[in-house]
């Protein structure tokens, strides 16, 4: 079945959803050894639906599988790493930030001899939705923030480049089968260099890759709520205009929509993704507010190029939380569509925001 045509300011998800209560205790019995390789998949492939009718249910136009295969943001895909060493996080007592990570040590040439589970991912969701789709993986750069120097590696941007490489492998098999929409995560810290250097990372890792949109995600961090790096995108204009990206996915709402005239003032050619859902404040946006926040967006950015997204991934949210607030995301894209002349229509009607915001 063809997938239905987007509408005008589409609205998709960042990447991750909401982890489901249930498959939080399965990872605890998954980590003491308690399921078989048959658990495992069924897990996996129930979590992935959860994340799909949720996002179906709430009316997203382009979804994601939520991440749900993998256990954090990048934590999991560095079990598909060779040539690394696991060391012991910095700081245990407290409060988990960015010092309580684990970290990991050269001991040879990176390499990825499996690829990094996309390919998976990818099967699973053209059986699993008829909806357009995206899938996402980290930065090279990003990547590498918890890899220390060592071995064959001089410094950080060695291990990103090396990394890059293998990223690369992985989005062109993602294009080979089929994927149209892929895209890069990157956090404030990978970007706390000189711009043109991130920039010819992300490059490398699109080299070859023919796919019908390329994302790149830049956000400030999410993890227990914690930032990393000053919450500006300025540094990075106007170079940031000349990436190979098609969209760049950028937050604004948890910064009170500041920054969104940077598009004018550099007649930046890219898609704007707006994040307009503060995904660090624990309360759920109204219609209107979401709205309100993407009509001052098209003070600077033609319709034609603006998406509408959440500030950033929803796996740090409760699940009610999540869908009630991308159904605040599609009612509020959808008021805005309807009142612009000639907006083409869409079969994606918005669902009707449940007042509780329980899941039924």
């Amino acid at each position: 079945m063809t997938a239905p045509a987007l509408p005008i300011l589409p609205t998709t998800v960042v990447g991750s959803y909401a982890i489901p209560a249930w498959l939080w205790a399965a990872w605890e019995k998954i980590e003491a050894g308690g399921f078989g390789a048959m658990d495992l998949a069924e897990t996996e492939n129930d979590a992935v639906d959860t994340a799909i009718r949720d996002q179906e249910r709430a009316g997203v136009d382009l979804i994601s599988d939520g991440e749900m295969r993998r256990q954090g943001f990048i934590v999991s895909i560095f079990k598909y790493f060779r040539g690394l060493r696991q060391l012991e996080p910095r700081r245990k007592v407290g409060v988990l930030a960015y010092d309580g990570h684990v970290f990991y040590e050269p001991q040879e040439r990176i390499s990825a001899p499996e690829g990094l589970g996309a390919l998976k991912e990818l099967e699973y969701l053209r059986r699993a939705t008829t909806r357009p789709f995206k899938i996402t993986l980290p930065g090279p750069m990003t990547l590498a923030t918890q890899i220390t120097k060592g071995g064959p590696y001089r410094d950080r941007l060695e291990v990103a480049a090396d990394l890059a490489t293998i990223i690369n492998r992985e989005l062109r098999a993602l294009a080979a089968g089929g994927a149209r929409n892929l895209q890069l995560d990157d956090v404030y810290q990978s970007f706390l260099m000189e711009p043109k250097r991130l920039i010819e990372l992300y490059d490398r890792c699109f080299d070859g890759v023919a796919v019908e949109r390329r994302f790149w995600h830049i956000c400030f961090g999410t993890l227990e709520g914690f930032g990393y790096g000053e919450r500006t995108y300025r540094p990075l204009f106007p170079a940031i205009c000349g990436v190979s990206a098609d969209q760049l996915v950028l937050e604004f709402a948890n910064r009170e929509m500041a920054e969104t005239r940077l598009w004018r003032e550099f007649d930046c050619p890219k898609e704007l993704g707006a994040g307009v859902l503060d995904l660090k404040n624990f309360y759920v946006e109204s219609p209107d507010l979401v709205a309100r926040r993407i009509r001052r967006l098209l003070e600077s950015v033609r319709a034609e190029k603006l998406w509408i997204n959440p500030d950033c991934g929803l796996a740090r949210l409760p699940r009610h939380l999540a869908f009630a607030k991308l159904q605040a995301l599609v009612a509020g894209a959808h008021e805005v569509r309807n009142g612009l002349v000639g907006a083409p229509s869409t079969s994606n009607r918005p669902p009707s925001v449940q007042g509780d915001h329980e899941l039924r």
